[in-house]
């Protein structure tokens, strides 16, 4: 440990890319300490952002819920994989069916009735997923071989105040197996997803990733030469971190002993 936080301290960290549900919050509570703790990591002069793969809600609505919380932050300083996911549909002109909550739907451009459905997008939405959705949405795919499936992200969990539930995973590859398509996955944890949220002005190796997923959120920032710091609270399950090949710059309880950390506050 002491090692790796040598190592880690020698090397000029300007920004924090922070994960939002499981590790500054759950639901509508805070995890411990965490909005002093935010508060601290702004004051020492590091730049945060704010990186999330929730599907289930629109930009202004996660941000209105976390401000309500408590939090200080601007909405400008949230990337999450519905914008990754708004800019390649934009990107690729298509005209999708959207697996989504009606919040989240927001976000995207509106569906153009003058053309045909081309694509179908994936996302957390509970009340979309039944066989009637799934249907229509394995038929739009079989269609065309130039057809796309898109997916916000395909965690296979997420972390709720009465426990964890599937993600959209499961969802996006029960479609894969039945169309044939492979999915094209916009969020965490892959390059395109954090490449694009960096600081323009900063390379990788000058942020850190702050997160509570050993896969989506560490392990995919350290794919791109990011620092990764996991926090044992949200989703985190020790098997998971077993699981790593590399193994994360350091693990602590909370957002808030992970800042202290950054900020070398106690012993380490």
């Amino acid at each position: 440990m002491l090692r790796r936080f040598s190592q880690f301290r020698k090397m000029p960290i300007k920004a924090a890319l922070i994960d939002l549900s499981g590790t500054l919050h759950v639901e509508d509570e805070p995890t411990p300490n965490a909005i002093r703790a935010l508060q601290n990591l702004r004051e020492s002069g590091i730049a945060v952002k704010f990186v999330t793969n929730t599907t289930k809600e629109s930009k202004s609505t996660l941000h209105n819920r976390l401000t309500k919380i408590g939090f200080n932050l601007n909405i400008e300083e949230i990337y999450s994989s519905l914008s990754a996911a708004v800019a390649f549909v934009n990107a690729e002109k298509l005209n999708p069916f959207y697996l989504l909550t009606d919040d989240a739907r927001q976000d995207f451009p509106a569906e153009d009735k003058s053309r045909p459905l081309d694509s179908v997008v994936v996302g957390l939405a509970p009340n979309a997923c039944d066989y009637e959705h799934m249907n229509k949405a394995f038929n739009i795919l079989l269609q065309q071989k130039t057809h796309k499936l898109v997916a916000v992200h395909q965690g296979k969990y997420y972390k709720r105040a009465d426990g964890l539930a599937l993600g959209p995973g499961c969802f996006v590859k029960g479609l894969e197996y039945a169309t044939g398509c492979e999915a094209t996955v916009i969020g965490k944890p892959n390059p395109y997803f954090f490449n694009s949220a960096l600081p323009a002005t900063l390379t990788a190796a000058e942020c850190v990733m702050i997160g509570d997923d050993a896969n989506d959120d560490i392990a995919g920032a350290m794919n791109v030469g990011m620092h990764g710091v996991l926090v044992k609270t949200g989703k985190f399950l020790p098997a998971a971190l077993s699981a790593m090949t590399t193994p994360p710059t350091v693990v602590l309880d909370n957002f808030a002993e992970e800042v202290e950390w950054i900020l070398c506050k106690k012993p380490c």
